[in-house]
């Protein structure tokens, strides 16, 4: 048997130049090689007779050379062979450009199989570059499913199924089987060999949808086992311990009631810090459900016991922002709150980082700055990071790195579908927010076309001379002509919009600008100076603006529901009612539907899931912002169910062998050590 980790270049009939060419697609390894899996299947197990195919068919035909191949150079670098091909119902023309060898390849009067694309020409069928292979023998390209490679250049699908081919028989006997044989027994999964053999080179449709649903669920239970494991050493992790401390006296500080849901969440934070074990915990709620007081919560709690907190924000605005709220709340119980962000000037940064230094703060609010070579704590307890899908890492770890194992309390208004948010926030515990709190206004959200536009620039008109303020979401910075369709630019609109609109304050902000030119434009919108904002998905995360009551997407088909939603959340954050207007030309039932949605729900699970559903992971999670390690197989879309099948059999097997170290487990314990080591640093 050849060893797995034997380089790609090694393998029987592949070498050094077709090895540079896999190591483009990431494979190095004989591993690699037989682990990249087809991104499609054709059916070539079917023939028909050259009578009975129809324009457009991809369909395989045996038929006989009926003349010899004629080889014409129309011109320098066009090459044409010509020939026909005959069956007991017709004929077929056959034509292959720039393939000159072909005229020595097929024989007159041998029977061949010819894999194609049909095209007709009155009774007339014919075949460009079709694929071929003598009909006597044994066939590899015609009759039957053949599996469709991503190739590179110096790759072809020939080559790349020959070099797979030379992969699986060297190593295919001895592949270990990384499922444990209970788990493989009670789950109905087929063997290794098998799945492999099968995933690749399938004898027929039932043995590729059991060689998928195995390999599906392994590389799906391997990741459950990993984020178990990590969660479980965590969990094993000593940490600053937390005394126990009622929080009447927070709870009766506050102007409002808080909801269940912020109760439970609160609780399971103090439990953790309470154990004697590091905190990794995710509040998960959507916009405006309240996730700011759960921190505020938990830093008051950590004052209470004498360590101080930090809490992280993507952008100096939101940092501002966060500041403000957490002062209002925090300072009438006596907490001291600084802040630490990069606009602050040379002395303001010096006396903040002194007061870290000597411990004066109880609470500092902060951008990057927080992370600096020259801060240092006094006794830092507890993390708190904000859209956490924004920061590195390495951002995070850094921060983290300034005290002795603080508490980590992680926040995120981007909703994710329930099954999916253990396998997201990787090692994180996952407490949700589903309640709004009283008052919080629902947007009534309406979809409409262009026909409307006379209509909404009345409504925008009305409402900002009641003195209400307005955003207009655009997909693009600038024009750009290369595009297929017209798409609305936020420079362009902004300049249309300030004409229609001469006695109303129009600006316009987009993530080319330089941060400080944002923030004063984002600060002069929640200044009220601004009537209204034009602007990129920039604002998708954004300042608190309570006077916005309308928010304006243009070209919404362009965006996805999640952010749609997110996009949403910029309006109905006060006293006032608030709309969102979709606004989108384009015509498609599926766009139609899709936008529907958004009218339907405020509920951000629901609209996760939907969106989820409809576009599928890749784009769901946009550019893997979210630590989530590349599936080869499974499609965490579509296998929600296989998902949860395998969450629950990892935690059994954890339960009883946490660190996997069985010897039944030792395949297991290798595959979940290597997807640990090559995502390093995706995991959160």
């Amino acid at each position: 048997m050849a060893d797995l980790n034997t380089d790609v270049r090694y393998i029987k009939g592949i070498g050094e130049k077709k090895a540079q060419a896999l190591n483009k697609l990431g494979v190095f390894s004989l591993r690699d090689l037989v682990s990249f899996f087809p991104r499609k299947y054709e059916d070539r197990s079917s023939v028909k007779p050259i009578a009975l195919t129809c324009e457009g068919e991809n369909i395989c035909v045996e038929a006989m050379v009926a003349d010899t191949p004629r080889l014409t150079r129309v011109r320098r670098g066009l090459d044409i062979v010509k020939l026909r091909a005959v069956d007991d119902s017709g004929a077929l023309d056959v034509t292959y450009f720039n393939m000159p060898y072909a005229k020595d390849n097929l024989q007159r009067g041998e029977t061949y199989v010819f894999f194609g694309k049909i095209e007709t020409s009155g009774p007339r069928r014919g075949m460009v570059n079709p694929v071929f292979e003598k009909a006597e023998g044994e066939r590899h390209v015609t009759g039957r499913i053949v599996p469709v490679y991503r190739v590179a250049a110096g790759l072809s699908q020939r080559v790349m199924q020959q070099a797979v081919r030379q992969g699986l028989d060297a190593c295919l006997e001895e592949l270990p089987d990384v499922l444990p044989h209970s788990v493989r027994e009670r789950c109905g999964l087929a063997q290794t060999g098998y799945a492999y053999e099968n995933i690749h080179f399938p004898a027929d449709f039932e043995a590729l949808e059991l060689a998928r649903r195995r390999l599906i669920f392994e590389e799906l239970f391997v990741l459950a086992c990993a984020l178990g494991r990590m969660r479980g050493e965590r969990a094993r992790e000593s940490g600053i311990r937390m005394e126990k401390s009622g929080l009447a006296r927070f709870w009766a500080a506050l102007p409002f009631e808080p909801t269940g849901a912020q109760r439970r969440a609160v609780e399971d934070g103090i439990r953790d810090m309470d154990s004697g074990a590091v905190m990794n915990r995710l509040i998960q709620g959507d916009v405006g459900s309240g996730k700011t007081l759960v921190a505020a919560a938990l830093i008051w709690h950590c004052a209470e016991n004498g360590y101080m907190s930090a809490f992280m924000a993507p952008t100096e605005i939101l940092a501002e922002q966060h500041y403000h709220t957490l002062s209002e709340l925090l300072t009438p119980l006596g907490l001291r709150v600084g802040k630490l962000t990069g606009s602050m000037t040379a002395r303001e940064k010096r006396t903040a980082r002194e007061a870290l230094k000597n411990g004066d703060y109880d609470l500092v609010i902060g951008t990057h700055a927080l992370f600096s070579a020259d801060v240092e704590y006094e006794k830092l307890g507890l993390v708190v990071t904000d859209e956490q899908h924004r920061f590195g890492v390495g951002q995070r770890s850094a921060l983290i790195g300034k005290g002795q194992k603080p508490h980590v309390l992680v926040m995120s208004a981007t909703p994710i579908p329930r099954t999916l948010a253990l396998i997201i926030y990787g090692d994180l515990d996952v407490s949700i927010i589903d309640e709004l709190p009283p008052g919080r206004q629902k947007v009534d959200t309406f979809a409409v076309d262009e026909s409307y536009r006379e209509r909404l620039n009345g409504f925008i008109r009305k409402l900002a001379g009641e003195g209400r303020q307005i955003f207009v979401v655009c997909p693009m910075v600038e024009e750009n002509d290369e595009l297929p369709q017209k798409l609305k630019s936020a420079e362009e609109h902004a300049r249309d919009l300030q004409q229609s609109f001469p006695e109303l304050r129009v600006a316009c902000v987009h993530g080319k600008m330089k941060a400080k030119d944002k923030d004063a434009v984002m600060s002069a919108m929640a200044a009220g100076e601004i009537d209204i904002l034009v602007a990129t998905t920039v604002i998708e995360v954004g300042v608190d603006v309570p006077n916005a009551a309308l928010i304006v997407v243009e070209n919404a088909e362009r965006f996805g529901l999640s952010q749609l939603h997110q996009l949403r959340g910029r309006v109905g954050r006060g006293r006032n009612k608030s709309w969102c207007i979709l606004v989108s030309d384009h015509d498609g039932e599926e766009n139609r539907a899709r936008l529907n949605i958004m009218t339907k729900t405020n509920d951000g699970f629901k609209i996760s899931e939907e969106d989820l559903r409809l576009r599928g992971p890749g784009d769901f999670f946009g550019s893997r912002q979210h630590g989530l390690p590349e599936m080869h197989v499974a499609d965490l879309g579509a296998d929600v169910n296989v998902l949860q099948k395998a969450q629950q059999e990892a935690a059994l097997l954890l339960a009883d062998d946490p660190g996997l170290t069985k010897p039944e487990h030792a395949a297991l314990r290798e595959s979940v050590e290597r997807l640990l080591k090559s995502n390093a640093d995706s995991f959160n």
